[in-house]
C-alpha cells in the first residue's frame, strides 16, 4: 500500500516513521543485459551465464548499480507526495551494496523517511531505502537517498 504525504508539511510529520514496502519485482537477465549495454560494465560475472555459473556466486548477479536504479520504479510502489510543484532526486548521503543479487531473484525496497531539512523553496528528504531479496538473511542495497521538493 502507497504512503500519501501532504506537501512539506506532510513531509516533516513522517520523519523517523517506516513508509512501507514496494511489491516483488524479477530481475531478469535481459535487464542485466541491458543495464551493460548501457554502462558499458560486461562483466562477465554479469553477462556470461555459462561462466558465471562456475563461478563465486553460482550464477550470474545483477550490477549494485541497477540494484540502486531500480529506485524510481519500486519507491512510487511505497510513497507519493502530493501537493509540491516538483521533485527531484538530489543524490545520496550512504550507499551498500551487503550481498549480491542472483539474476532471476525477487527484490523490494522499504523505506523510511530519516530527515527533512529546510531549503530555499521547500525541503529536503533524506529516505533511507533498504533493498532485499525474497528469502535473502541480508539486505542487498542500503542507501540514503535524498530529494528535493518544492512547494
Amino acid at each position: 500500500m502507497t504512503t500519501t504525504i501532504d506537501g512539506i508539511t506532510g513531509l516533516k510529520e513522517y520523519v523517523g516513521e517506516h513508509l512501507g514496502y514496494s511489491d516483488w519485482h524479477q530481475v531478469t537477465q535481459e535487464q542485466v543485459n541491458l543495464f551493460a549495454d548501457a554502462t558499458g560494465d560486461h562483466q562477465w560475472i554479469h553477462v556470461d551465464v555459462e561462466r558465471a555459473k562456475a563461478g563465486p556466486f553460482g550464477g550470474p548477479i545483477a550490477h549494485g548499480y541497477l540494484t540502486l536504479s531500480l529506485a524510481p520504479t519500486l519507491l512510487p510502489e511505497i510513497m507519493q507526495v502530493s501537493g509540491v510543484t516538483m521533485g527531484i532526486n538530489y543524490g545520496l548521503n550512504k550507499l551498500r551494496f551487503p550481498s549480491p543479487v542472483p539474476v532471476g531473484s525477487k527484490i523490494r525496497a522499504g523505506a523510511t523517511l530519516a530527515a527533512v531539512e529546510d531549503v530555499a523553496g521547500g525541503v529536503q528528504v533524506a529516505l533511507g531505502v533498504t533493498f532485499e531479496i525474497e528469502g535473502g538473511t541480508k539486505p542487498v542495497c542500503v542507501a540514503e537517498i535524498l530529494f528535493r521538493y518544492y512547494s
